[in-house]
């Protein structure tokens, strides 16, 4: 039976490098895709010193939403090269300014949508059919907690990622009845280069153990996890603070 292929949309962050490497040690061949090409390279040879896989660097923006067809055109056409096995994909890109800046800029305010919502909508709607066509695989999407309620810190990019957590549901809906488990990751507070020196931050994971439970996520296929686990409970009382409360909370 061929091997998997994982396409790993945003693959310069620090949880989709973790992720590529631990997928790879599965035995998974990997498919790296994202705009920073020089990181991606390098991330592609450190693949290919460590674990025996199939490893390939694609040119991926997710707010470049015309290139998107042939983008995903070019990817099934790479993991049919790799000797067909199911393509399976791991989405971790967005953007997310801080609220002052949107506030002072309000463009920001589309530019997070765009590359947070959108283009993540784009991308994955377009390889939809490619995955009911395969009838197995795994989608494995990161969201946030910061998608649970929109706190005045940074609601914008909540309402994005509550978006994408809606649209997942559906998603999730349509690729059951083909075989295909979509799962849906809220990771708290991680240590990667978007939550750098942001004031607050407690028990803050490492990217490493995101990648390794997102792979025990999809083994599993999972539906909704929150990472750290104990980020259920945290928002389980955030969601039910009462309306009148929490708009006086400056959290």
């Amino acid at each position: 039976m061929s091997a998997a292929t994982w396409l790993v949309l945003g693959a310069s962050s620090s949880i989709a490098r973790a992720f590529a490497l631990e997928a790879a040690g599965e035995g998974a061949n990997v498919l790296l895709a994202g705009r920073d090409r020089d990181d991606l390279d390098r991330s592609a040879a450190d693949i290919g010193i460590r674990h025996n896989v199939a490893v390939r660097v694609v040119d991926f923006d997710a707010e470049a939403v015309d290139s998107h067809d042939a983008f995903v055109t070019h990817c099934a056409g790479l993991a049919a090269e790799f000797g067909g096995g199911p393509l399976n994909v791991f989405l971790a890109f967005g953007l997310m300014p801080d609220q002052a800046t949107i506030d002072r800029d309000p463009d920001q305010a589309q530019r997070t949508i765009q590359a947070t919502y959108a283009g993540a909508v784009s991308v994955l709607h377009r390889l939809a059919p490619r995955m009911e066509a395969q009838g197995k695989g795994h989608v494995v999407v990161l969201g946030s907690v910061a998608g649970d309620r929109g706190r005045i810190k940074n609601y914008v990019y909540g309402s994005a990622k509550a978006g994408l957590h809606a649209y997942l549901q559906g998603l999730r809906a349509r690729l059951f009845r083909a075989g295909v488990t979509v799962t849906t990751v809220k990771p708290g507070f991680i240590d990667t280069t978007m939550t750098w020196g942001m004031p607050g931050l407690f028990l803050v994971a490492s990217p490493r153990d995101c990648a390794r439970a997102c792979l025990r996520y999809a083994a599993k296929g999972a539906e909704v996890r929150y990472f750290p686990a104990f980020w259920w409970i945290i928002m389980t009382i955030i969601r039910n603070i009462p309306e009148p409360i929490f708009k006086r909370l400056s959290i």
